[in-house]
């Protein structure tokens, strides 16, 4: 049996059934507060063990030095957690921490039948977790007791005040006895919570673990190119390409997860959805779904999966970027816990690598551009785990060995060995194709308005059906003419973008290999016809000067005065006798006559 040092022996054995056989490094620090039973401010990424440890700092409080609690009356402890799978998931861990205590766990979370709670709290409670909502109804009438309360935790305080909970917070913590012991948890200490600190917190030690300093070592971060239109193929691949015990797949609007989790499902992937319009109970049974392995893929937004927490999920999928960098990290923290390894996956169009690039930046994560895994290398990757699988290395049972030699005898041991590939491969779902994407050609595509331009010594120009009506842009017209034309985007220079047609310079030594490639027929992607010019073509201007009142008008026409184009503009006079701005001359007619007003 473990030994566990400054733990209350109770949990202490908790710990051991559980398989506990060291302390994170943020239940260490609970447990060597200095002085013993202080209040803390406790900053900590998610997947350090926080639960625990706020678990085994509330013990000898609760407790009052007993072995195990009392019949369960008014709550001693409250635990306020931001979303509802957040509250459960506490209440499951306090019940096996506190399983030898003997201690009375109560839910109050939104979503619930508030009568079966109220009913629970009749009846008296240890310890009552909830959301702050439903804690503030609560005590408003009256149900929940915080008369007897002697601690109380805040379980991601910094999400709880993003999602508005400010007032709520501070009505429970008024509510609750002046002489309390008060935890605050949090991935980062930013100035609000900081005052929440200040206001509700009697001297706080100010606790900051190595994980608040950087992200987990556990965490694998893998940037993938992607142009929009094969963002879902290239989720398809990343997905079969790890063959994840569970993935989840992080979308900012619950509109892309529901498309998604079609899109999934019809591609024959065991998918469930998490957003904030299910009801709890299929929140639940989604949760449930993932943790028992009938589904190994869920697609979620960020407010449904706040704080969830998946024993085996082994990749997260960023289909939409985050907002911020702390949305990175909470996304990617739910992989990697507690000492196993994960992979975190950006889908990032080249457009918007900039932008992640500053996210990774703040984040203080690094990571290797690349283009998703291929058709191929999903097969490949198929292949290796196929010839891994431990069910080809193990010794041939005494029931197997008669039917065994049958089907060698009638089909051939090539011919068994083909049908449980087949048998194999049938159960997978097929690869996507998507357009490999090179750094080189991403910084191409991303430079929208002002694409490099190499100088030439010489240079051929062609025509391509395209134009601006059409909605023609460098960022995808540039590798567009590298796939189809076997160039490189030195090889291309200046872009002219007209309505109907755009113009391309390309180096002359490139001509043939591109007139080669593209074929006889000279027609590109999305029927775009190729036309080769005999020098350079007249370019259109975009913009002409403007008229008074923000009108274009024609290139070198005089400027406008009472609806006519005036000749005779002579310039205004100056005092320092340099000459002015034209002043106008009287519009033909003359000046209209003021209405006159009615008597």
């Amino acid at each position: 049996m473990t030994e566990f040092e400054g733990i209350v022996p109770a949990l202490g054995r908790a710990l051991d059934k559980r398989g506990y056989t060291e302390l994170t490094q943020v239940q260490k620090a609970v447990l060597e507060l200095e002085p013993a039973g202080a209040d803390a401010l406790v900053s900590a990424q998610t997947g350090s063990g926080k639960t625990v440890a706020f678990g085994i700092a509330l013990a000898p409080s609760l407790l009052d030095g007993e072995e195990r609690f009392d019949r369960a009356a008014a709550p001693l402890g409250l635990a306020v957690a931001p979303t509802r799978e957040l509250a459960l998931q506490v209440k499951r861990e306090l019940e096996w921490l506190y399983a030898e205590t003997g201690a009375v766990i109560a839910s109050c979370v939104g979503g619930m039948d508030i009568r079966t709670e109220r009913r629970a709290l009749e009846r008296g409670a240890h310890i009552v977790v909830g959301t702050p909502g439903r804690l503030c109804d609560h005590i408003r009438r009256n149900a929940l007791d915080m008369s007897d309360l002697r601690a109380v935790v805040l379980d991601e305080a910094d999400e709880m005040l993003d999602l508005g909970f400010r007032e709520d917070l501070e009505f429970i913590l008024d509510a609750a006895p002046a002489e309390r012991r008060t935890l605050m948890f949090s991935a980062t200490v930013s100035r609000t919570i900081a005052n929440l600190a200040k206001n509700y917190q009697r001297d706080a030690v100010r606790i900051t673990t190595a994980a608040e300093q950087k992200q987990h070592g556990d965490i694998d971060y893998r940037g993938f190119l992607a142009i929009p239109q094969e963002r879902e193929n290239a989720i398809i691949n990343v997905l079969r390409y790890y063959e994840a015990r569970n993935a989840l797949v992080f979308c900012n609007t619950r509109a892309t997860v529901n498309h998604m989790t079609a899109r999934f499902n019809n591609r024959g992937f065991s998918v469930v959805a998490l957003s904030g319009e299910l009801s709890q109970s299929e929140r639940t049974h989604a949760l449930q779904a993932m943790r028992d392995g009938r589904a190994r893929v869920c697609v979620a937004t960020d407010v449904a999966a706040r704080g969830i927490d998946l024993p085996n999920l082994e990749l997260v999928v960023h289909a939409d970027l985050p907002t911020n960098t702390e949305t990175l990290l909470h996304r990617s923290g739910r992989t990697g816990r507690a000492g196993r390894k994960g992979v975190s996956a950006l889908i990032v169009a080249p457009n918007g690598r900039r932008r992640a690039e500053r996210l990774l930046r703040d984040a203080k994560v690094r990571l290797e551009w690349g283009s998703p895994p291929s058709a191929e290398d999903v097969l490949r990757r198929d292949d290796e785990r196929l010839m891994a699988d431990p069910n080809l290395e193990e010794p041939i049972q005494e029931n197997e060995t008669d039917f065994v030699e049958a089907l060698l005898a009638k089909h051939g041991a090539e011919q068994v060995a083909a049908a449980f590939v087949r048998l194999h491969r049938g159960k997978l779902s097929a690869p996507e194709d998507v357009t490999e994407i090179t750094v080189h050609d991403a910084d191409g595509m991303r430079e929208e308005r002002k694409p490099r331009r190499e100088d030439f010594d010489e240079s051929v120009w062609f025509s391509l059906s395209v134009g601006r009506k059409q909605n023609a842009e460098p960022r995808w017209l540039i590798p567009l003419l590298c796939r189809a034309g076997e160039l490189t985007k030195r090889e291309i220079g200046a872009i002219k973008m007209q309505q109907d047609e755009t113009f391309v310079q390309l180096d002359a030594a490139s001509v043939d290999r591109f007139l080669a490639a593209i074929g006889p027929q000279a027609v590109l992607e999305r029927s775009i016809r190729v036309v080769q010019l005999d020098g350079v073509p007249e370019f259109a201007p975009r913009n002409g000067p403007k008229p008074f009142g923000g009108k274009r008008r024609p290139a070198g026409k005089p400027h406008r005065k009472g609806g006519e184009w005036r000749e005779d503009a002579k310039p205004r006079a100056r005092k320092d006798g340099k000459p002015g701005k034209p002043k106008f001359g009287k519009p033909a007619g003359g000046r209209k006559k003021p209405r006159k007003k009615p008597d």
